[in-house]
Formats: structure tokens, sequence, C-alpha cells
């Protein structure tokens, strides 16, 4: 998988579809995970800190980590045996969530109604054709998210923006039309890439590769320097895989349940780093 230096020049990306151009990027990426303290910390030590988890009783469902005040990691722990590890979804910001809604519901896409989460934040949630769930958010006043906008930023952090998710498909080429033609997302290089870059000015994508064996899910952070990343992922005692192996345009880790984090190059400030 190749990616090039081009996320720093995205911020013209524009929107396919008229008031799809109020989606902001990503807000977050779940995963779903066999051991939730090995997983949580895994992102703790590449300093992104925990500032909220869900529970029920003295059972974690849910633990949220912190990239920056607008983009977050949610771990879920593992419930029963056949359950598969890795990506679960990936939820969408919209700075006008009511809107977008009736813009996807005249596009014939079966979507549920928009609701406020258990976190205060308005939501709304689909099913690709693959039966994955696609979430759309948008962030309120007064919402966990909102109250701890400027804590719990570790100043340790390797990166401070998710630039994309990495989500293999079974169809792939199914999934990038569902995407472009129902979700208004775009080819990038040309539609020679699996990549597909998401409505709206973020520049942010999600890949989607055929599905197969040592496909991995994942996510993509931003960094400004790709050799002070290297050399602190190195630091952390972690394993780095460079691609290529010289002149690297992706610096990439495993995650405990085998899940990719890749670091590529992106001129910061980005759109999501609002902090």
């Amino acid at each position: 998988m190749r990616f090039t230096l081009a996320y720093a020049l995205l911020l013209c990306a524009g929107s396919c579809f008229g008031q799809q151009s109020n989606q902001s990027g990503i807000a977050h990426v779940a995963f779903r995970v066999a051991d939730l303290d090995a997983a949580r910390a895994f992102y703790n030590k590449l300093g992104f800190e925990q500032f909220y988890e869900a529970k029920q009783g003295d059972r974690t469902t849910q633990a949220f980590l912190k990239v920056n005040d607008r983009q977050f990691i949610e771990l879920y722990p593992r419930t029963e045996p056949s359950q598969p590890l890795g990506l679960m979804h990936i939820c969408y910001e919209s700075s006008d969530i009511e809107s977008l809604h009736a813009e996807l519901v005249q596009r014939g896409l079966a979507i549920s109604d928009v609701r406020k989460a258990g976190a205060g934040n308005l939501l709304m949630t689909m099913k690709d054709p693959e039966d994955q769930t696609i979430e759309y958010t948008q962030y309120m006043t007064g919402s966990r998210h909102v109250e701890d906008r400027g804590k719990h930023l570790g100043a340790s952090r390797v990166a401070q923006v998710m630039v994309g998710a990495i989500s293999p498909a079974h169809d792939a080429e199914a999934m990038r039309r569902f995407y472009i033609d129902k979700l208004g997302f775009s080819r990038v290089d040309g539609g020679t890439s699996t990549r597909l870059r998401m409505p709206g000015n973020s520049g942010q994508e999600v890949d989607l590769p055929p599905a197969g064996p040592g496909v991995k899910s994942g996510v993509l952070f931003g960094v400004p320097d790709m050799k002070r990343a290297g050399e602190t992922l190195t630091s952390l005692g972690l394993k780095v895989t460079a691609t290529p192996p010289n002149n690297p345009a992706a610096l990439t880790v495993a995650a405990p349940d085998g899940s990719v984090v890749s670091f590529v190059k992106a001129v910061l400030p980005y759109p999501a780093a609002r902090e």
C-alpha cells in the first residue's frame, strides 16, 4: 500500500454533493479488541490519553482515547469468541447532520433517524453493502467530547491528527462504487488507487483494499516530520515497517490485535487538529 505526501495538499478537495460539504473529517475509528488493557496501553504508549470509558457494572464496554479535540479512537472489548477483531466502524463529523441526513435519504440510503447518543452528541448510522456500520456525528455543546476540549491532549503524542482509515472489503470495487455514488467520496490518483477522499475540504480518506490474507484494517495519522516520528516509534520499543524502505512515505506499527497503525507526512496545522 503506497501513500504519497499529498495529504498536505488536499485542502481544496471540495465536495461531490451539495450539502455534503458540511462534513468535517473523521470523528473516530472504532476497533474491537481481544484484550482491552493491552490495546489501551498500546495507544497510551503512542501518547493518546483516555478521556472517558463506558461501563456496565464493573465491566468496561467502551474506552475513548483522544487524538485531538475532534478525533478519537474507540476500543470495544470482544464479548464473544466469534466476534471478529479489528475495525468495527468509521464515524464522520458533520456540522449540520440534519441536512446531511435529508440528503442521504434523498439518495435512497437506509439511514437511522438522527438521535442524541450517550455522550451527548447527535448521531446517525447506516450499513454499507458488506454490513459494516458507518456513523455520522455532530458535536454538541455540553457533550462529553465538547466539555473535554483542551484536556487529555498528551504532550507525548506521536501524531496530532488522524488522516485516514483502512477498511478491507470482500468486493472492493463494489464498495468503492457505493462510497462514490452514494456517499460522495472521490477517487484518489485518478482511480488507480484503492483510496477514496471524503466529501468536504478535510482531505481525509478511507482506503478500501481487497480483503485477503495479510490485509489488515487500520488507521493513518499525519506527522510533520517522518524522520522524527520513526525515531520516536523506535524509542518506544515498537517494530516499525517503512514503505518503501528508503525515503518512506509511510511508517507502520502493529496494534496488539494486528490492526495497522500508519504514519504519513502532513503539514500541520491540519484541518482536524483544531485544539
